[in-house]
């Protein structure tokens, strides 16, 4: 009980240094200096109202020397981050696999935000994080290279080849590059097998949402809405799913 208190408490004060990235890498400013400072009047936030969580509620969603709104996104952000350190916890126990899941629950949480927020997802995360999940997948995780490899290769080779034969019908870009980074990025780490399920559950969840906004919105939206929040949501729920999903379908077949 009391490990479970403190993988929580852990993952919300985690969250809040999340939310410095999502607002700064694409403005390409430094993660580390300033220290954090209200987005309005950009006064230095005190320790004590920089408290995950309790601060916004204690604040009632206000800066203390601007009384501008804080976005529900922050407090937002740090629950997300919380609850997904305390179930990857739950499930994997072991320190060493507990930590390297969570780190890329977490870059798949800042990626999955900036891209709602800009429709980009930030080469400075994916392309490090493509060889550096790969090792760590190979060395500690022990997923059997070739199948890490060959999801790397798949990953991002599935969504390129989605993206050239979209353009060269439609004569419009379909989806950017950053996609294929990221599910590069994921299939190397999770390897290829768990791409079955993550582009199912993408692409029927990204569908269902896409078409709803172009309903409520009344216009051919080329982007109704980005991709990466819906790859990211399909990998953190293969983390916890994949393996009844995979279950299912060797038994179906």
């Amino acid at each position: 009980m009391l490990l479970n208190l403190f993988a929580f408490i852990f993952g919300a004060v985690v969250g809040s240094f999340l939310n410095v990235c999502i607002f700064r890498l694409p403005a390409h400013e430094s993660i580390i200096k300033p220290l954090s400072r209200c987005p309005h009047c950009h006064h230095p936030i005190r320790f004590f109202d920089n408290i995950p969580l309790i601060s916004f509620i204690i604040l009632k969603g206000k800066c203390r020397d601007c009384g501008a709104k804080i976005s529900w996104r922050y407090p937002l952000v740090e629950l997300i981050t919380a609850v997904l350190a305390l179930l990857l916890f739950s499930k994997f126990y072991l320190f060493w696999n507990f930590l390297i899941f969570f780190i890329f629950t977490a870059v798949l949480i800042v990626i999955a935000f900036i891209d709602l927020d800009h429709q980009i997802i930030p080469d400075i995360l994916t392309l490090p994080g493509i060889p550096v999940f790969f090792l760590l997948a190979v060395f500690v995780v022990k997923v059997p290279w070739l199948e890490a490899l060959i999801g790397l290769a798949v990953g991002g080779g599935v969504l390129f080849a989605i993206a050239f034969f979209y353009e060269l019908i439609s004569k419009r870009e379909g989806m950017g590059g950053g996609d294929i980074k990221l599910l590069a990025m994921i299939g190397g780490f999770l390897g290829w097998k768990s791409l079955i399920f993550i582009l199912l559950f993408s692409s029927f969840f990204g569908a269902l949402v896409g078409i709803t906004a172009m309903i409520i919105k009344k216009q051919d939206m080329k982007y109704a809405v980005p991709f990466g929040p819906f790859l990211s949501a399909a990998a953190v729920a293969y983390l916890f799913w994949g393996d009844c999903f995979m279950r299912m379908l060797y038994l179906r077949y």
